[in-house]
């Protein structure tokens, strides 16, 4: 649960690296978390208000956590913005936040697996 509170804990850094484990565990437990409230309010008959708000509410950190992850791989967080090529840039940033980290220090800071190059 840690990996999920340290991620809101830095919402709104966008600097630095983050490695493939903080990406990919705060990635299941949050979408354990949509999954349980899309879940609960469908049951309810509820309208998604839930749902929504704890999407907009998590927006900005997962913001920042992808731009992090992008960076430990060498590239800019802008490269984000390819999610919105129709048929495959989902794909392609799927790709890129699998890849393994940029060994040693770049441009966004050191390692955080702590091995040099």
């Amino acid at each position: 649960m840690h990996w999920y509170l340290d991620v809101l804990k830095r919402y709104t850094d966008f600097s630095g690296r983050a490695r493939r484990q903080e990406y990919w565990m705060f990635m299941l437990i949050h979408i354990i978390v949509l999954c349980v409230l899309y879940g609960g309010e469908a049951a309810v008959g509820g309208q998604g208000v839930l749902y929504g708000l704890y999407t907009l509410g998590t927006l900005l950190p997962t913001l920042a956590l992808t731009a992090r992850r992008l960076h430990d791989t060498g590239r800019t967080g802008w490269w984000m913005l390819i999610s919105f090529v129709p048929a495959i840039g989902g794909l392609v940033l799927l790709i890129f936040t699998v890849m393994d980290s940029k060994p040693g220090d770049n441009q966004y800071g050191p390692n955080p697996k702590g091995v040099a190059a």
